[in-house]
């Protein structure tokens, strides 16, 4: 044994912070059958599944249902364009056939429970083989169970219907076998006491190769991040290579290399062969850079200001500091280190690995913090079973309870239906609408899984941004410049047009629509605004289901909202079309919103409380409602009715204009001076250029 290595072995058999006694033994590990464990475990789980336990709003699923469903139907996998109709019959590469052959089945028999319990199910797994990993390693305490709780708060970002759930899980269970076959092989060798042969090359080759191929083929055909699954075999190969030699450690080298040119290879047994394998890569090369991709969030760099609820700053630091504490104590872990500086370059430059990063850090992080926690001088009552239980547990809920609370996620089982074309696609399919549709992409999946594979009814574009890059870039142009809108509508000749009904920013095309007289606005409701060609085949649906003065542009509509205040003829006729609006679809709380206004600006507060109720039922997350009841409220004297109107549309949507203003009145009419001069000095802050705020902290005196 070298110096070095005596020194390490020292050093690792200190159990107690520098300068304490070397004569006190560490706490021992619980069981993992031993009952506090058991509900610490529970505890931890149960925390896990309540961080995925949050109402489905993303739009991507959509198409993979459709995807799954086209593959069970035609009894294989498409590999020419299906999906949209410009590009209809070309070649086309889809690496996630495989999780959409097992989405749908599972969709068909069990609705919206079946994708909970696959939510559930993948995130437990992903995050519970991180816990067998870390045990595997040596972690026998309660503190790596806090550690998945703690990779779970950020994972459920990325806890969708997607096939990185899938992926997920085949990461983690890699790590695992791969640590298994590591410790195994540092176990293997010679001692000095007691000698044993090196275990044989074939068996543990096999034992340890089988799998980890079987999780290559797998990935391969279930998501383009397969990548990071040869990446991780290549980490350990790396640091088979400063291994000490002979023994385990030697036969584990050899295997590695073996197993991980099987694994390179089964990744190209795919339908779609090595096209499937180059597409990480041309993306991260040309494509990423492309406008289409450049407007998409979670391809964007991680903002960490979003994710302080969810303590992801502890994660980042504490884990590469962990790690060099470890080093310093037990010496360096390749794997480790290199697992970190990959899986969080890549989180910070991309959202999209977040979740992977997670999955990462669990065993690793819980590892090395078991192994600090062990170095620690406790107090003698952490000793006892229980109290380690109750601090265990006792984390894992407190720490969870900021992001569990996040109005953005809020706690159901469903999915978000305003978010989708719903009645929009009712109306195309009561009125028989066919032709070129033009849509944003994040509808596209939507139109999928209510027309494929009816090609009158696809969309232009799909959920994957399907299409040649002229066409990607074409559409780009068209949200934001109205003279492209015409370009790319002369080039295509759009019968319909499916749009999200509060566009994303950036987003001009609902304006550029409002100001075209060739398209009328024929559907209208909280999640899209269908507008259809006057002229060609649908000039009589155009004709008789036109919108005469209602717009869906933020443009014409702030006009107006400011034009029914000076003409009440005008109001008349936007309410007519507004109850029209509500009448055509069950998510209408925009239109009851805008009636419930006209009615409090004709002092029918009764009228208009009714229908900001209504809208809330059509609704409950509504933006501006909470805020107008308060106001009704405010107006009435019911100054605690006020307050916990306008406090609750703070907790959903945070700060608003005239938030401090109004609160502030109301703890005014409350006979609260303190509390009234301070939310004016807070809305004054916001907006220095608030002479009501300003008069009303004048006349309460500075």
């Amino acid at each position: 044994m070298s110096r070095r290595d005596a020194g390490r072995r020292t050093r690792a058999s200190r159990t107690l912070r520098p300068g304490a006694s070397s004569e006190r033994k560490p706490t021992p590990s619980l069981g993992l059958f031993h009952p506090a464990s058991l509900v610490v475990i529970l505890v931890a789980f149960g925390c896990v599944a309540l961080s995925t336990t949050f109402v489905l709003y993303e739009t991507d699923f959509w198409q993979q249902l459709a995807a799954g469903r086209a593959i069970a139907q035609l009894h294989r996998v498409p590999t020419t364009q299906l999906w949209t109709w410009p590009t209809y019959g070309a070649p086309d590469v889809n690496s996630s056939w495989g999780f959409e052959a097992l989405i749908w089945p599972i969709w068909e028999a069990a609705g919206v429970w079946g994708l909970y319990a696959w939510r559930w199910s993948t995130a437990l797994l992903a995050l519970g083989l991180g816990w067998a990993a870390a045990r595997t390693m040596g972690a026998r305490g309660l503190t790596p169970l806090v550690v998945v709780v703690l990779g779970a708060l950020t994972y459920r970002q990325r806890a969708h219907i997607r096939p990185e759930s899938l992926a997920g899980v085949l990461f983690a269970l890699e790590i695992w076998v791969l640590e298994a076959w590591r410790q195994r092989a540092l176990g293997a060798g010679p001692t000095p006491s007691t000698p044993s042969p090196p275990p044989r090359f074939g068996g543990e080759a096999l034992g340890f190769g089988v799998p980890l191929v079987a999780i290559a083929l797998v990935w391969a055909n279930a998501h383009l991040s397969y990548f990071l699954g040869l990446g991780l075999l290549a980490a350990h190969l790396i640091e088979s290579r400063f291994a000490a030699r002979g023994g385990g450690s030697a036969v584990r080298a050899r295997g590695l290399l073996i197993v991980a040119g099987a694994a390179l290879l089964v990744s190209f047994v795919n339908p779609f062969g090595w096209r499937a394998l180059s597409q990480p890569f041309s993306f991260a090369l040309a494509e990423r850079r492309e406008p289409i991709y450049q407007s998409i969030p979670e391809l964007g760099p991680l903002d960490l200001a979003t994710n302080l609820r969810n303590l992801l700053p502890i994660v980042l630091v504490g884990w590469p500091v962990l790690a060099l504490w470890r080093a310093r104590r037990l010496g360096f872990d390749r794997v480790e280190a290199l697992l970190a500086v990959g899986t969080i370059a890549m989180a910070l430059t991309s959202h999209r690995f977040l979740g992977f990063a997670m999955v990462a850090a669990t065993p690793y992080l819980g590892r090395d913090l078991d192994a600090w926690v062990r170095t620690r001088r406790w107090p003698r009552w952490t000793a006892r079973s229980s109290s380690r239980a109750v601090l265990a547990t006792s984390a894992c809920v407190l720490m969870g309870l900021p992001e569990w609370s996040r109005p953005d996620l809020p706690f159901g089982i469903g999915i978000r239906m305003q978010e989708f074309p719903v009645a929009a696609c009712d109306f195309i399919a009561a009125h028989g609408i066919e032709g070129r549709i033009f849509n944003q992409f994040y509808f596209g999946g939507y139109l999928l899984h209510r027309f494929w594979p009816d090609r009158g009814r696809l969309p232009f574009i799909d959920t994957h941004q399907a299409g040649t890059p002229s066409l990607r870039a074409a559409y780009s142009r068209a949200l934001l410049d109205e003279r492209a809108w015409h370009d790319l509508d002369l080039r295509y000749r759009f019968d319909v047009v499916v749009l999200r009904r509060f566009p994303y920013p950036g987003d001009r095309l609902l304006d550029f629509l409002d100001a075209d007289t060739t398209f009328a606005l024929v559907f209208l409701d909280d999640a899209a605004a269908l507008y259809a060609r006057r002229e060609g085949a649908l000039r009589e649906l155009a004709t008789t289901s036109a919108y005469r003065v209602l717009p869906a542009g933020p443009l014409a509509t702030s006009r107006l909202s400011a034009a029914v205040v000076e003409d009440s003829s005008l109001a008349r006729r936007v309410e007519r079309e507004l109850g029209r609006e509500a009448a055509s679809s069950p998510y209408c709380a925009t239109a009851l919103l805008r009636l419930g206004n006209l009615a409090a600006v004709r002092g029918d507060y009764a009228r208009a409380r009714a229908l900001l109720g209504r809208a809330l039922d059509s609704d409950p997350r509504a933006p501006h409602v909470h805020e107008r009841l308060g106001l009704i409220a405010l107006a009435d004297g019911r100054a605690r009715e006020a307050l916990r109107e306008l406090e609750r549309e703070y907790s959903l949507y945070g700060w608003f204009r005239g938030y401090g203003l109004r609160t502030g009145q109301a703890y005014r009419l409350l006979g609260d001076p303190g509390r009234a001069r301070a939310r004016f000095r807070a809305e004054i802050a916001r907006d220095p250029g608030n002479e009501e705020a300003l008069d009303s902290l004048r006349a309460l005196g500075y």
